[in-house]
């Protein structure tokens, strides 16, 4: 068995080897830089982790492990440009570097670049592995929609929200689970087994991305703490706290995220008060621990020997043990 650490690198140096055109270089330099901006290459170690439960070979899987990655950061790029987003892992973003058409252009090419790759899949298992990933990028366009909806919508339910985090973020686990089950010929029960690991384990990912956003520490998260209050996001925890608000406390909430000239230090420090009162840090927790122990009990389920989910499980909870 592969550990993390070499999983991660078998990725990391199949996305260098990736042979990317250079002319004309303003539309594929954006690609080289999108692809050499690191991030974690969780959907790629989650291809061949799986593929790693059933077979000691893992070559056949590298392929559609590049893809789904390559899939992934033109998903970005095209958020970004929606969001007008400057930063991305603390750099400045595709579509701020070389504007919007030059973006949009380049997303596009690294999405054909991602088929390309996947089309290298063996012949046997092409048909079955490019329709899970058709069903799952068509799923996380779903899901950007419902985010751009909702946007503009005055109020969200939690299981709309959660609907559209499972669409937009969680498919994308689930389908890297899955088409690394494929690859490795596991059974029809355990393809969908390893497909639930993935998509209770990406929802409870996303979840935590939302509690560290309001309640984390900067230093080892990454990221500004408050950013989604700032923007009026609608995540998991504002959707909890309009629906437990009531009084003062709702009339406070509201104004905060309706007020337009507001000094954002001020409105994360009283938002976050609200949210202390209303305990949505603890309800927020609870609905990351459902998850991830849904998650625990897919993968227990699937029919092969304990010793060979060790690694899925460090995996999972190498993901979870973030800062909080």
């Amino acid at each position: 068995m592969y550990s993390i650490e070499e999983l991660t690198d078998i990725a990391d140096k199949g996305i260098h080897n990736i042979s990317i055109p250079e002319e004309p270089n303003r539309l594929y330099e954006p690609i080289r830089y999108s692809l050499a901006s690191g991030g974690k290459r969780i959907r790629p170690v989650l291809v061949l982790a799986a593929c790693n439960m059933y077979s000691n070979s893992i070559d056949k899987a590298l392929y559609p492990a590049l893809a789904i990655e390559l899939f992934h950061n033109f998903t970005l790029i095209h958020d970004d440009i929606m969001d007008k987003a400057p930063l991305r892992r603390n750099q400045p973003t595709v579509y701020a570097k070389w504007g919007q058409d030059i973006a949009i252009l380049s997303g596009d090419a690294l999405n054909i670049l991602a088929y390309q790759l996947l089309a290298k899949s063996d012949k046997e298992i092409l048909a079955q592995v490019l329709n899970t990933f058709n069903k799952i990028a068509l799923s996380v366009c779903d899901g950007q929609q419902y985010d751009m909806d909702f946007e503009t919508a005055q109020y969200i339910t939690q299981e709309e929200y959660l609907n559209m985090i499972e669409l937009k973020t969680s498919v994308l686990l689930k389908g890297a689970m899955q088409i690394g089950g494929i690859v490795a010929g596991a059974s029809q029960s355990d393809i969908i087994k390893l497909g639930e690991f993935g998509l209770n384990l990406g929802l409870a990912f996303q979840l935590q991305d939302d509690l560290l956003d309001a309640f984390g520490n900067s230093n080892t998260f990454g990221k500004k703490i408050g950013g989604d209050i700032v923007a009026n996001k609608k995540t998991f925890l504002t959707i909890k706290a309009f629906s437990l608000a009531k009084g003062k406390s709702l009339e406070l909430l509201s104004s905060y995220f309706k007020a337009q000239n507001v000094d954002p230090i001020q409105k994360v420090q009283e938002v976050l008060k609200i949210y202390n009162e209303l305990e949505v840090k603890h309800e927020t927790e609870s609905k990351i621990n459902e998850y991830f122990d849904n998650a625990l009990v897919a993968l227990e389920k699937i029919n092969i020997s304990s010793e060979k989910k060790t690694v899925l499980l460090s995996l999972a909870q190498k993901m979870m043990n973030r800062d909080r």
